[in-house]
């Protein structure tokens, strides 16, 4: 097929479909979804046939853990599509809209504190695909990271979330050992004896569970498990660094709850054109914040999903 003969309104269409412009030619990149960065042997046969049958017979990996076959022509992308369906694939993830989930490996690290692909599969069917059709002001990203390692560093996303688990320190078992296993096991130099007993510096803890169960006289206990969320992160031209919501959250619902509530705020607040970063910055943290620990955002969810947005 000879190069640039598609329409600037065609490669828009296909662009929403997650198709993209090979640069000077009227080919294109198959975006397929990939759910987490997860995907089956038969799912990955499948797309290393359809690169040969359909593109260049290369495949490549976005850094957000989706799945390109390049080098598609145009007239070839709805039997590319038809293709890789039989295997339960599907292509998509551009668009001012929520974007595909990202997420660590941490339901098998060894410093994993919750089911990431759990977790991020469950965000996947609520936000991205029960999201799909719903226009934001640009796009939304996600990141699901399992400990504070920061992996898939979350706190660069519009929302991020990482596993907690939070001490369970039972003072009147503490010794005051002089060579203290908890604070050994510590990797922040948050836990130290200090006169005789054991103390966390709760602005220094990152939640990280390392110091669970180390103690020989069972003062710290396996600890709490919970979800730190973060808001208005972005990386790109300009970089800003998310914030974290006061609260962790020890409820799964109630955590991803505040991801929907967060994606109605930017539906609704946000203007045509910016990202997540700058409404907070343009509405105020503790404003955006008070809103997503209130469920009054939720009561207008039909409302605000109704409304007209032109971005």
């Amino acid at each position: 097929m000879s190069a640039l003969t598609v329409s600037a309104a065609d490669e828009k269409r296909v662009k929403g479909m997650g198709f993209l412009n090979n640069r000077g030619t009227d080919n294109f990149n198959g975006r397929i979804i990939t759910v987490n960065g997860r995907i089956t042997a038969a799912q990955q046969r499948c797309i290393a046939e359809a690169a040969e049958k359909f593109g260049s017979g290369e495949v490549v990996f976005t850094t957000r853990l989706t799945v390109e076959v390049p080098g598609i022509p145009y007239d070839k992308i709805e039997k590319f599509q038809e293709f890789i369906a039989k295997e339960g694939l599907v292509t998509g993830g551009t668009g001012a809209k929520v974007r595909p989930v990202v997420s660590c490996k941490g339901t098998t690290c060894q410093y994993g504190l919750l089911d990431s692909y759990e977790l991020s599969e469950e965000i996947h069917k609520r936000f991205y695909e029960g999201y799909r059709q719903v226009v934001l002001p640009h796009k939304f990203k996600i990141a699901v990271g399992g400990c504070p390692n920061n992996c898939v560093k979350p706190d660069l996303n519009d929302v991020g979330i990482i596993g907690q688990r939070i001490p369970n320190f039972g003072q009147d078992s503490c010794k005051g050992c002089k060579k203290c296993a908890i604070e050994k096991n510590c990797p922040v130099g948050a836990a130290k004896v200090t006169d005789g007993i054991l103390k966390i510096d709760e602005s220094i803890c990152n939640n990280c569970g390392r110091c669970a169960q180390k103690c020989p006289f069972e003062a710290m206990q396996e600890g709490t498990n919970g979800y730190k969320i973060y808001i208005g992160g972005r990386w790109g031209k300009k970089v800003a660094q998310g914030r974290a919501l006061g609260k962790i959250f020890t409820d799964k619902e109630e955590a991803l709850s505040v991801i929907e509530k967060t994606i109605l705020l930017f539906k609704e607040q946000g203007r045509a054109g910016e990202r997540l970063a700058q409404t907070i910055e343009r509405l105020g943290f503790e404003n955006v914040e008070a809103q997503l620990l209130s469920d009054d955002i939720l009561k207008r969810k039909e409302e605000i999903l109704s409304a007209d947005l032109k971005a």
